[in-house]
């Protein structure tokens, strides 16, 4: 019962002055009671925590913890992609001939997840490979970018979230391609990549932290304050291997694939 109680305040609800009110408390002092049971139901580690649990001053604060150096060790070999996020692996494959991709028995297309009106970048990922990474209430939030590169575009779309869980990815309205997300394109040495960040709990969910153009595999990007999924996209060029297996529980900074030669 405490962990579907706790599970309210960080995952999704489609009403949206339900969502607002436990958005304004997990963000309230008023919550500060509930860090503690919400550490001990989510497992959370509090040796890698950077702050000692009682300075949390909020189920919020909590949420969006950072954690002690070297908790997450990067890898750093030139050719690996690695987990932006600490999360789950729900699926991955390749791009279809006519930009489709299936995630939880829903068909998604290209030009509506990145926007109806970017012909251009929706082109550049036709034949290429995605991975959909899923986090739930006792994961690390923060994002952090996956490969070297440099920034060639970022925009926002979408008005509020829905659940991103398995019974919104099920039973919803094709949740990632219309909730609010924001996307990051990147030049690498290797081809595209597109960092697909998906909120779950009604706009300005997902919070940027880094402004730089030119950004390093590891870096922080921001933050997502409620529930979260990241979609990665690679260009046919990249040839993303993966190294990694559905449902699979992955850290960031870990390699969950490498680029083909």
């Amino acid at each position: 019962m405490m962990k579907f109680f706790l599970k309210k305040f960080v995952e999704l609800t489609g009403n949206p002055i339900a969502s607002s009110l436990l958005r304004n408390f997990s963000k309230s002092l008023a919550s500060k009671p509930l860090v503690r049971p919400f550490a001990r139901v989510f497992h959370l580690n509090e040796d890698e925590m950077e702050r000692p649990l009682h300075s949390y001053n909020s189920i919020h604060d909590l949420f969006t913890r950072r954690l002690t150096n070297g908790s997450r060790p990067i890898d750093e070999q030139p050719d690996t992609i690695i987990s932006p996020v600490d999360g789950v692996v729900q699926t991955f494959g390749k791009i279809s001939a006519d930009n489709t991709f299936l995630i939880k028995e829903q068909l998604y297309k290209l030009d509506e997840l990145l926007g109806d009106d970017n012909d251009k970048v929706v082109k550049r990922f036709e034949g290429g490979d995605y991975i959909l990474i899923y986090l739930s209430p006792s994961h690390y939030h923060r994002i952090h970018y996956p490969v070297n590169g440099e920034l060639s575009g970022r925009w926002a779309l979408g008005e509020q979230s829905f659940p991103v869980n398995a019974l919104g990815e099920k039973y919803g309205e094709k949740p990632f391609s219309t909730n609010y997300r924001i996307i990051t394109e990147l030049i690498t040495d290797f081809g595209r990549t597109a960092l697909v960040k998906v909120g779950a709990l009604n706009i300005n969910s997902i919070v940027l932290t880094n402004s730089n153009s030119k950004v390093t595999k590891g870096d922080e990007a921001g933050y997502f304050s409620f529930g979260s999924t990241v979609i990665l996209l690679f260009d046919e060029e990249s040839q993303f291997i993966p190294e990694v297996s559905a449902l699979q529980e992955i850290c960031m900074g870990q390699s969950i694939g490498r680029h083909g030669s």
